[in-house]
């Protein structure tokens, strides 16, 4: 498959460079547009040899959004995301702080309400460990958690939240942590085009990982993964080896100004 599309900076972006399931819907666009869905994507950002790197996940062929892509851990905003009781397991992070962040006031009045601004930040840390199996949090002594190949229980924990069975307050209270508010930033908003069936308005954060962590993937969704850095990606992209979406391109664009997860973080 040969040709080309233009990204909305005027950029010419090869269609060899694109998930062949995006480039058949740029052809085939559906005949309704579909409402876009309160989502959170999570770029995990980690010191490498070389610099900040961060992690891409490939979508499997049979996801039902952008199948055979690279992307960064994410999904849609659950109403179990908006449980207040969540805030009482945040460490710097509360309802205002993020709702002056994400620029999303308290919900007020009549009609549907949209998700509170936190419930995208807890949205956020609640793919990310379902999809890696990493938890962006503390314990009671300002560690960070620990990984799958480290617990067993974790490992559970994550069966079980995959399953269903729990939600990510029950993860956090029977594990005894906190998600680490201070090590997660709000850096961009992206919504779907119109062209795709399965729309998201998305909120996309940076989150600082330790360098040691193991990545165990959610195998139904995610076909592999690599840690490179923003740079390195983009290069890859260019070449062909990466297909990607416009939001994951630019988000790569805006952080490879940046040496460590710190530094970008207190950039954004």
């Amino acid at each position: 498959m040969t040709g080309r599309a233009m990204n909305e900076s005027g950029e010419v972006i090869p269609l060899e460079a694109l998930p062949d399931g995006f480039v058949q819907r740029l052809r085939n666009p559906p005949g309704e547009v579909a409402e876009p869905k309160p989502a959170a994507t999570v770029v995990l950002a980690r010191r490498g040899m070389e610099g900040m790197e961060v992690l891409l996940l490939k979508r499997t062929r049979s996801a039902g959004f952008v199948p055979g892509a690279y992307v960064f851990p994410g999904g849609g905003v659950d109403p179990d995301d908006a449980a207040s009781e969540l805030l009482g397991r945040c460490h710097e992070l509360d309802s205002a702080r993020a709702e002056e962040r994400l620029a999303i006031p308290s919900s007020r009045g009549a009609g549907p309400k949209p998700p509170p601004a936190f419930a995208y930040y807890l949205a956020a840390a609640r793919e990310t460990f379902e999809e890696t199996g990493l938890l962006v949090a503390l314990d009671e002594d300002g560690k960070p958690a620990p990984s799958l190949e480290e617990s067993p229980r974790v490992r559970r924990l994550r069966d079980d939240l995959l399953a269903g069975r729990v939600g990510l307050l029950q993860v956090l209270q029977d594990l005894e942590l906190v998600v680490d508010g201070a090590s997660m930033e709000y850096i961009a908003h992206w919504i779907t085009p119109e062209l795709e069936p399965r729309r998201y308005d998305t909120r996309f954060f940076l989150a600082r990982v330790p360098g040691n962590r193991s990545i165990v993937p959610e195998p139904r969704e995610i076909a592999r993964f690599v840690w490179l850095t923003p740079g390195s990606a983009l290069k890859k992209h260019r070449a062909g080896e990466l297909p990607m979406v416009l939001p994951t391109v630019e988000t790569l664009k805006s952080l490879s100004p940046f040496d460590s997860p710190e530094e970008a973080l207190e950039h954004f």
